[in-house]
């Protein structure tokens, strides 16, 4: 693969870190505290809500990680190892606890009676992308590791 596929695709990992870093350090607190403001029967909400959005950050960022490990490992020519498969299944991890952290908050904010329905139309974006992703590397993985046991197979015979 072309060394400039590769740069792009980091690049590209680092202004998501960097843009959603930003939003983690200056929109999140500026929206809580306007949303506190306009909803004062709510504002016991506010910190529970920031505190599990930054605790999703954290398999977010871990995922964006093994991104580039990945991309290290197909800009070197070893797409096609056990470490590739390994990142595939941390991706994975990351992505169902990013779904299961917003179910989890998502049944919270019910039992609160505080799910507005944009919010709710949000967390189950998220939710459903985040269970695609897990799903489609999911099969990343273990098509990847078919293609290990064909390559050590074909290894063994010559």
């Amino acid at each position: 693969m072309k060394k400039g596929t590769t740069i792009f695709l980091k690049i590209a990992v680092f202004l998501i870190a960097v843009t959603v870093l930003a939003l983690c350090i200056f929109w999140l607190p500026w929206l809580a505290n306007n949303t506190a403001e306009m909803y004062p029967e709510f504002d016991y909400l506010q910190y529970p809500v920031l505190i599990s959005l930054y605790i999703t950050v954290i398999p977010f960022y871990l995922a964006l990680f093994q991104a580039l490990k990945i991309l290290n490992y197909i800009e070197n020519n070893n797409a096609f190892s056990e470490r590739s498969v390994n990142v595939l299944k941390y991706i994975k991890y990351c992505a169902i606890t990013i779904s299961i952290v917003y179910v989890i908050g998502n049944i919270f904010l019910i039992t609160q009676n505080a799910l507005h329905p944009g919010i709710a139309i949000i967390g189950f974006i998220i939710i459903f992308t985040s269970v695609v992703i897990a799903v489609f590397t999911a099969v990343l993985q273990k098509l990847l590791k078919n293609a290990l046991d064909i390559k050590l197979e074909n290894d063994l015979t010559v």
